[in-house]
């Protein structure tokens, strides 16, 4: 085994980011674990948690606003998609929180430089920056943990993961990390300091999947989750944390919400499948005992505009709301809803820098107080979490 069928072996679907080590000992000590969902494509905040008393509303979208048997009021000016019927469900036992007008200054309409901004906690005016935004928190950190793996992919999306150090798994890298078997030989005859250290990061991702594979292997359980593609991921999810694989963050994603024609049927099916996988995994991590340590979450990268277009769709906008919920999330409204009255380029204007729920999920969640978005803390996105 050559140099180069080395690099090809550690190319074919293996990648090394990290999650901090802070987290990763808080989520061993705790058993916490966070499951994140990247919408992709953008999902339309307007026609998912819908300002269905505003008069705007209708005359923005004209085709295709939802009627009014179309819309589960939650209060007396913010309804939920009817598609989303399980989720209503989730609202009535106070475990769903809804965090309003998310986005961040500078918005970038380019699907590629906004979802890279959302998973490393960037912003329009800075940049990118050049970690996931879970990741800095292992600067200084003096202790130690052993966690099976630092995160896990379950869709093969590393972005929000992206470091030099750690290690981070997609399921395709685990059913790969056989091609890697010779390497520990071919470690000791390298006179390549770069290549040394290609190898001693794959001798550690490759005990981290042989681990995981082993656990998988002793789970044969069925979890059956609605909800296509994304329940699928679901399933996989369940089954890790069946089988005790100690990781603290699990990433999945949804994708088809870039809707610039025919939205409506398209929007509805997609956030159906979205609230009944979510509600379908609920059940079972309580069976689990898992419900409370465990937290969900939605982040896209961005929202849609305000008016229809000509398609009876939406264009590339800004501000939406996302969706945080678990056994120890605090139900309700959090941030504020942009007004219909002050458009920008026809489009909403952000009010919840989307920073502060990483600082609430660092802090709260996890308990690493000092996180790089504390100067983002708002005390509304702060009370999410009851512990």
């Amino acid at each position: 085994m050559d140099r180069r069928s080395i690099l090809k072996a550690l190319t074919g679907g293996l990648v090394f980011p990290v999650v901090p080590i802070a987290i990763a000992n808080a989520a061993q000590k705790s058993g916490k674990r966070l499951i994140l969902i990247e919408l992709q494509g953008a999902n339309d905040g307007l026609n998912t948690v819908v300002p269905y008393k505003h008069e705007l509303y209708k005359a923005l979208r004209p085709n295709i606003h939802l009627q009014s048997e179309e819309i589960i009021p939650l209060d007396e000016k913010l309804a939920l998609n009817s598609s989303m019927n399980s989720f209503a469900e989730i609202w009535d036992m106070g475990e769903l929180a809804i965090v309003l007008g998310l986005g961040y200054p500078g918005a970038n309409r380019s699907h590629f430089k906004s979802i890279a901004l959302w998973e490393t906690g960037g912003d329009g005016m800075r940049g990118v920056e050049n970690q996931g935004w879970l990741t800095e928190d292992i600067i200084g950190y003096s202790g130690s943990t052993n966690p099976d793996v630092h995160g896990i992919s379950l869709d093969g999306g590393m972005g929000v993961f992206a470091s030099p150090k750690g290690n981070w798994v997609s399921m395709t890298s685990i059913r790969k990390f056989t091609t890697l078997k010779h390497h520990e030989q071919i470690a000791s005859t390298v006179d390549n300091p770069a290549l040394s250290l290609l190898l001693d990061r794959s001798n550690s991702l490759n005990s981290s999947m042989q681990r995981i594979s082993k656990k998988l292997n002793l789970s044969d359980r069925y979890f059956n989750v609605r909800g296509g593609d994304l329940g699928d991921q679901f399933q996989m999810a369940l089954n890790c944390i069946e089988a005790n694989i100690n990781t603290p963050v699990i990433k999945l994603s949804h994708g088809g919400f870039d809707t610039h024609e025919n939205q409506k049927r398209h929007h509805n099916r997609l956030l159906k499948q979205l609230s009944d996988a979510i509600f379908d995994t609920r059940k079972y991590l309580i069976q689990l005992d898992e419900w409370d340590n465990t937290i969900i979450m939605t982040y896209s990268e961005f929202g849609r505009r305000a008016y229809e277009n000509f398609n009876q769709g939406t264009d590339h906008g800004t501000a939406a709301p996302h969706f945080i919920t678990g056994g120890a999330v605090e139900g309700g409204f959090f941030g504020k809803q942009p007004s219909l009255d002050k458009l920008e380029d026809n489009d909403l204007v952000f009010t919840t820098d989307y920073r502060s729920v990483y600082d609430s999920i660092l802090s709260a969640w996890f308990s690493v107080e000092s996180n790089k978005f504390k100067a983002f803390r708002l005390e509304d996105v702060a009370r999410i979490f009851k512990v």
